[in-house]
């Protein structure tokens, strides 16, 4: 992050740009950067033609990069806010990387979120079924997903007081009618706490990257009153195609052709019923549980149809 009088926004210093390292605290001025936009968040790109020079003198940067409010967790909406959250944590992961203190499950009575606290905050430990008063987090947003970031800035003071999370899943029942595009067999960045899909072996965030095989399905479920657009991450997806990553990836490498995967899994499911349920992520439903149903009746099967075209 760089800071200024008027708030804080995120640079990429890419390796090939062979410029001098920034010192954490350090005051630069900065010439030649390039700006950048992904999803309505601003950042900045330094590059070989940037020039570095380091001043001696200090820079008053707002703690937060502007003024976090209270929400709660069904509240948050936007990335790129500063909020606070008074918050039960409900799970706790296995930190991907060791830039990572602490990955989990976040909840309160108007559901639940994704938190990471980074190993440079240094922050106290928060402990499973704890719950805590958090001031100035970070929201962060990729594919509808909404998760919060806790900083150096970030404020943790426990309370002796129990919190009843709410339940944000939803059911849907219906047929499903569209695959659509990026599902199949697909690439995720492997970059620390990224798992954004790769678009012609690059990254939106990070650039180009070797990227990690994963099988996903975003399908469109339709109950004949409106469509649910639903997301079947790997296990799901295996579940659903009784095709394994291994498989799909043994595929696409006989056809010289990622998009096979994708073709099979639409023959095979495409026009079946289901009942799926699972927590709402911006306009979408993460498929945790699902089964196959009965088809429609003739009037219901008409009136999908006619939806769908």
């Amino acid at each position: 992050m760089l800071g200024d009088e008027t708030g804080t926004i995120k640079f990429t210093a890419w390796a090939t740009s062979d410029l001098p390292e920034l010192d954490e605290g350090g005051t630069y001025r900065l010439e030649n950067l390039v700006t950048d936009e992904y999803e309505g968040r601003f950042s900045v790109k330094l590059n070989r033609t940037t020039s570095i020079e380091e001043i001696d003198e200090e820079i008053d940067v707002p703690e937060s990069g502007g003024t976090s409010e209270e929400r709660e967790i069904a509240e948050i909406d936007t990335p790129e806010e500063w909020v606070d959250l008074t918050a039960k944590v409900t799970q706790l992961w296995e930190p991907r990387s060791e830039s990572i203190a602490q990955v989990g499950l976040l909840g309160d009575p108007s559901g639940t979120i994704k938190f990471t606290k980074w190993a440079t905050s240094d922050l106290p430990e928060l402990d499973e079924g704890g719950v805590y008063r958090l001031e100035n987090l970070v929201t962060d947003e990729y594919e509808g997903r909404f998760s919060v970031k806790l900083n150096r800035t970030t404020g943790i003071e426990e309370l002796d007081e129990e919190i009843e999370v709410g339940d944000d899943a939803i059911a849907v029942e219906g047929a499903l009618v569209d695959i659509q595009r990026g599902s199949g067999l697909i690439k995720r960045c492997p970059e620390d706490d990224c798992t954004r899909v790769l678009q012609n072996g690059r990254c939106s965030e990070h650039g180009e990257v070797e990227g990690e095989f994963d099988l996903r399905v975003k399908a469109v479920i339709d109950d004949g009153n409106e469509v649910h657009e639903t997301i079947f991450n790997q296990e799901a997806t295996e579940e659903l195609t009784d095709i394994t990553l291994d498989e799909a990836k043994e595929m696409a490498m006989d056809a010289l052709d990622t998009t096979v995967v994708a073709d099979e899994i639409r023959g095979d499911v495409l026009g079946s019923y289901y009942r799926v349920e699972g927590p709402t992520l911006g306009r979408y439903v993460l498929a945790n549980e699902f089964e196959l149903l009965g088809g429609p009746t003739d009037a219901e099967e008409t009136l999908i149809k006619a939806r769908s075209l």
